[in-house]
C-alpha cells in the first residue's frame, strides 16, 4: 500500500492547467480565512474556494477534519483522459473511484481512505511553465525496484533511476521519479526513511521563518517589475 504526499515547486506564473485545485475538510481552514480577511467564494453548499498567493486554487469543505487526511483531493490537468486513466491504474496501480464521461474526469486512489488524485481532461497540452510540482507516494522501499523495472518494460519516462539520498544528519531515502504521459512528475519514496525525515522539528517555524526572511525573493519581485503577494 502506498500513502500519498505533496511537494510543491511553483512556477513564475502559475500554471493553472498543470494543478486544478486542492481540496481539504477542515472548518478550522475556513474560520481562519475569515479571520485574516482572506478572499473565500462558495462554489457550492459549504464548500469555499480560494486562492493562494501563487495563484493556485483550494477549495475548503466547512467540515471537521477527518480522523484521516484532511486532504481529500488534488486536480490535475491532463490532455487524453483515457490515456491518462491507462497510465495511473494499469502502471501506477491506482484504483478508479469514479469516471464521468460528460465532464471528461476520473477520481482515482490506493485507498478509500486516503487522499484522491482526480483527473480532469483540458483538451490541450499542459502547460507546466518554468517548474512545476510533483506528486509523491511512500511505499514499502522493496516495492522500489519493481517500479522502476515495470516503467522500463513498458517504456514509459523515467525522470530519475533508483538512488539514493543522502541527507546530513537524517535518514537516507530511496526514490525513484516518473513522468506520466503529460509530464507530472511522480515521485515514489522507501516509506521507512520518509517517515523518519517527517517528523515535526520543534524549531520548524523557526527555520522557515529564517529561511524566507532570507531568500532574496523580494529582489526578484522588484528586477521583474512584479508585486509579491503576501499570505
Amino acid at each position: 500500500m502506498c500513502h500519498s504526499i505533496i511537494t510543491a515547486c511553483f512556477s513564475t506564473p502559475p500554471t493553472p492547467w498543470q494543478c486544478q485545485g486542492l481540496a481539504l475538510q477542515s472548518s478550522q481552514a475556513v474560520r481562519s480565512a475569515r479571520e485574516h480577511n482572506w478572499p473565500l467564494t462558495e462554489v457550492r453548499n459549504g464548500v469555499f474556494e480560494t486562492l493562494a498567493p501563487g495563484g493556485y486554487k483550494f477549495y475548503l469543505e466547512d467540515k471537521e477534519r477527518p480522523e484521516t487526511d484532511p486532504v481529500q483531493k488534488v486536480t490535475l490537468g491532463v490532455s487524453d483522459l483515457e490515456r491518462s486513466l491507462n497510465y495511473w491504474s494499469n502502471l501506477i496501480g491506482m484504483t478508479v473511484y469514479s469516471k464521468d464521461k460528460k465532464k471528461q474526469r476520473a477520481v482515482l486512489g490506493f485507498a478509500v481512505d486516503q487522499c484522491k488524485l482526480e483527473l480532469q481532461e483540458i483538451e490541450e497540452a499542459v502547460d507546466h511553465g518554468t517548474a512545476f510540482g510533483r506528486i509523491a507516494f511512500s511505499c514499502p522501499k522493496e516495492e522500489l525496484p519493481g517500479i522502476e523495472a515495470l516503467m522500463k518494460r513498458q517504456n514509459q519516462k523515467i525522470l530519475a533511476p533508483l538512488v539514493s539520498l543522502d541527507t546530513p544528519g537524517k535518514a537516507t531515502v530511496q526514490v525513484v521519479i516518473l513522468a506520466d504521459p503529460d509530464g507530472h512528475e511522480i515521485c515514489f519514496v522507501g516509506d521507512e526513511a520518509f517517515r523518519e525525515l517527517s517528523r515535526v522539528d520543534p524549531n520548524g517555524s523557526q527555520l522557515l521563518d529564517a529561511a524566507m526572511a532570507t531568500d532574496k525573493s523580494d529582489e526578484w519581485f522588484a528586477k521583474h517589475k512584479m508585486q509579491k503577494a503576501s499570505a
